[in-house]
């Protein structure tokens, strides 16, 4: 091959990469801390964006510290960036209320919703000696709440809220040690809030004989949360759906995300969902009714998406 050649056939080598290069849609994913389920969920959709688009989306996972960082990071990144929060956070951004109060930026106004992800689902887990059979029933247990998280602080509100403050023993420990100190009958129960199915419910379901409360229509209306029912059968030994309360957890995009991009996304995660399922079955409580769960925009390109499939849309979507 002469030089002129060779020079000619590396050219068109570089071209050939150059355009699979530009063909490529990246993307990062911010959802939270590593090692929590959620990160667990990011780097779940990051492969499956992979596999379901045949490489023309690459998605990079960023650790985060919580939703409100991830709210709050809008203000300086691109259209590539997508994060998951509670659908109520973006409201109080956009308002610019609470945690956002002094902190308000016209870049809030551009946030836009693609598809839902596990919620954060509340468990009271008592173990079967303990005989508790409703949150009545917790007077005088010991209890571990742990402290920090979503989980912690939502049972505390609820042990006011249903009379139970100063009545209730609180275990001083984490949640890590809570299937051990249960097994051990060191607590009656603990409270944990996670995606269901939780890997310490799941735990301490089949190591020790456990009751999940379900907690009454009027009950959830006082908490001022969202109705959840965990399906019979989730959990080892439970015979019957649990109705209890969640926070629901979305992912979204900007307005700067062009419109196939989002529509790409959001179809792959949908057709993907499944095999996710397959690898951890807090996927199977997703489906497109907890569109409704979605308090403010959605993105242009998933709502493409959402027309196709007759998926639930409200004009508060629009």
């Amino acid at each position: 091959m002469t030089f002129a050649k060779t020079i000619t056939a590396a050219a068109a080598i570089a071209v050939a990469f150059t355009g699979t290069a530009i063909a490529e849609t990246r993307v990062t994913f911010k959802s939270a801390k590593t090692g929590s389920s959620y990160y667990q969920m990011s780097v779940q959709i990051a492969e499956a964006m992979k596999a379901g688009t045949g490489g023309d989306i690459s998605v990079t996972v960023e650790e985060s510290q919580g939703s409100v960082q991830n709210v709050m990071e809008v203000r300086a990144r691109a259209g590539d960036y997508v994060f998951t929060t509670p659908p109520a956070l973006v409201g109080l951004a956009q308002g610019g209320k609470a945690m956002f109060e002094g902190k308000g930026d016209p870049a809030f106004d551009e946030i836009r919703a693609l598809f839902p992800i596990p919620s954060l689902t509340m468990h009271f887990v008592m173990s079967e000696d303990s005989g508790v059979e409703t949150l009545a029933d917790l007077e005088g247990k010991t209890i571990l709440l742990g402290s920090g998280s979503f989980g912690a602080t939502e049972g505390e509100k609820y042990l006011g809220l249903f009379g139970l403050e100063g009545k209730v023993t609180l275990a001083d420990s984490e949640l890590s040690n809570a299937v051990n100190a249960l097994k051990n009958g060191q607590i009656d129960g603990f409270v944990t809030a996670g995606s269901y199915p939780a890997p310490n419910v799941i735990e301490a379901a089949a190591s020790t004989g456990v009751r999940i409360l379900s907690m009454s229509d009027e009950q959830i209306a006082e908490t001022k949360r969202t109705k959840l029912v965990i399906p019979a059968g989730t959990y080892a030994g439970q015979d019957a759906p649990i109705n209890t309360t969640s926070l629901p957890v979305v992912a979204y995009a900007t307005t700067k995300m062009d419109e196939d991009t989002a529509y790409q996304l959001t179809k792959t995660y949908w057709e993907t969902k499944a095999d996710m399922a397959g690898d951890a079955k807090w996927w199977e409580g997703v489906s497109p009714e907890m569109l409704s769960t979605i308090t403010t925009q959605i993105h242009p390109g998933a709502i493409r998406y959402y027309k196709e499939i007759g998926a639930p849309l409200s004009d508060a979507h629009m």
